[in-house]
């Protein structure tokens, strides 16, 4: 597999310094694309760590895939904000920041004077990034919460996806992930104007915010209209834009979502070109009506051959479709080596292969070639850096 190794150029976040108090996943991923595009990203944590640390191992090994993906490039410092010294040091570490990214709950950051209020008064250039399960106000504001929680079954995009009343369980990181992109781009926009204005100011998002956007088309329906679309297979209206499964038990994806421009092509890639002199399939609307005994015909007819038989055919037909790959087709296919899905790093045992954050900038996807900590690998180094002595530091540490 192809991987994003080429000689690193300076990213757009060169000279941007991220201060980062984030645990699990979606705070820390928020830091870790910032990193992968250049910034200098110094990651706090407890002398505990980051639980993600030691979740998510394999096995004996101590290879911790999630976390390694979401702190690759950063510098690790152990400070205990609980107490008075460790806040001393977080706050001398923001004063020379421009970001600072936290995921932790609000009541928590009020008790320690970090909620954003308190620290835009102190740092008025500084950018103050809060990502929380279900947002800053309202009777939830300090509930917490994972992205299987706020992003998925509260924002309502489990029951829109339930099938046979049965909620599926979403992959890791989810919404953690893509609550984390919105975040970033946040952040981005508070920078640019903080080039116009000279002062940073608070970005916020949510779980749940995220959630809601990314199920935004039914929300939309129902505001507009009164009700939303249950979407099934077998609910679906449009049969050119639905899921067949071959005879080599895969599936192929249709997409024809203009179906009148589509349906001359499906009907010569399946052989049946009577079916364009049919009354009941004259037109969508009419089709519509014969919904079911339609799909079932297509059912049939895609049962007769397996995915790469029909991939050719759907291809010389000029019908629009995808298979539905696995992860390890998805990785290995040509066109996600062609954009350098992936990138290595130094990991605690070598070199760590892993998802590239989904941005190139010319043409490259990492822009810094920083590792993934240990815990703590950096407090000496970036102490010192702040003026601390080596006494000093060994009393903090």
């Amino acid at each position: 597999m192809t991987v994003d190794d080429t000689d690193l150029v300076e990213g757009p976040l060169h000279g941007v310094r991220v201060v980062e108090l984030g645990v699990w996943v979606a705070g820390p991923a928020v830091a870790a694309v910032m990193a992968d595009w250049g910034a200098d990203v110094v990651k706090v944590e407890s002398p505990h760590g980051d639980p993600m640390r030691y979740t998510s191992q394999v096995g004996d090994t101590g290879i911790n895939p999630p976390f390694e993906m979401d702190n690759r490039g950063k510098r690790s410092v152990v400070l205990d904000v609980s107490t008075d010294a460790g806040r001393a040091a977080l706050d001398r570490l923001l004063a020379d920041a421009d970001v600072f990214v936290t995921n932790l709950r609000p009541t928590t950051l009020a008790e320690w004077s970090l909620d954003p209020e308190s620290l835009t008064e102190r740092f008025p250039r500084l950018v103050v990034a809060t990502l929380t399960g279900y947002g800053e106000r309202g009777p939830h504001r300090d509930r917490p919460s994972y992205d299987i929680g706020g992003f998925w079954a509260r924002s309502g995009a489990a029951d829109a996806h339930s099938v046979n009343g049965e909620p599926p369980l979403l992959r890791g990181a989810y919404g953690d992930h893509t609550t984390s992109m919105a975040l970033v781009a946040g952040i981005n926009a508070a920078l640019v104007a903080r080039g116009r204005t000279g002062r940073g100011r608070h970005v916020a998002t949510s779980l749940l915010r995220t959630g809601m956007y990314v199920v935004g088309q039914d929300v939309t329906y129902l505001q507009r209209i009164g009700r939303w679309f249950p979407f099934g297979r077998t609910e679906a209206t449009n049969v050119l834009f639905n899921c067949y499964r071959t005879s080599d038990d895969r599936w192929l994806w249709l997409l024809a979502l203009q179906p009148d421009r589509h349906w001359p092509n499906l009907a010569v890639a399946v052989e049946r070109p009577e079916w364009l002199a049919d009354e009941r399939y004259e037109t969508h609307a009419v089709r519509r009506e014969h919904n079911d005994e339609l799909r079932g015909e297509l059912d049939a007819i895609f049962a007769t051959r397996t995915l790469a038989e029909w991939g050719e055919i759907l291809d010389d037909a000029g019908m629009w479709w995808e298979p539905v790959l696995t992860v390890e087709e998805a990785v290995a296919q040509e066109q996600a080596q062609a954009m350098n899905v992936l990138v290595s790093v130094d990991g605690p045992d070598g070199p760590m292969v892993s998802a590239a954050s989904p941005i190139d900038f010319d043409g490259h996807s990492r822009m810094q070639a920083r590792g993934v900590p240990a815990l703590g690998e950096h407090s000496r180094e970036v102490l010192r850096e702040l003026g601390y002595t080596d006494a000093e530091i060994d009393d903090l540490t």
